[in-house]
């Protein structure tokens, strides 16, 4: 995308979030602007007290508190050819146990 201003005509990146900005010298592009955020800016960061809850679900009985509810999520953590290890958090005290597929 070109974009003209005052000083010369420039590239510039079309995402509003970027802000990078280059200006041809001769044949050579050469950066004017470069992007201040860095890949960490991107993460978002859920506290624990968060009601977003990114895993889904299931009856489960939690071996800590015998609470009925946790969330889970699988790992292959062992080769290919065995079954994948699922890991259950308690939604009440937060404990977190696996069990081998």
């Amino acid at each position: 995308m070109r974009v003209k201003e005052e000083d010369g005509e420039y590239l510039a990146c079309p995402n509003p979030n970027c802000g990078y900005k280059a200006k041809f010298e001769g044949a050579t592009l050469v950066p004017v602007i470069r992007s201040e955020k860095s890949p960490r800016d991107k993460i978002t960061v859920i506290d624990k007290g968060d009601e977003l809850r990114p895993f889904p679900t299931v009856e489960v009985e939690c071996p800590n508190c015998g609470h009925t509810e946790a969330e889970f999520w699988s790992v292959q953590t062992r080769s290919s050819d065995e079954g994948a290890t699922q890991f259950f958090r308690c939604t009440r005290c937060g404990y977190t146990w696996r069990e081998y597929g």
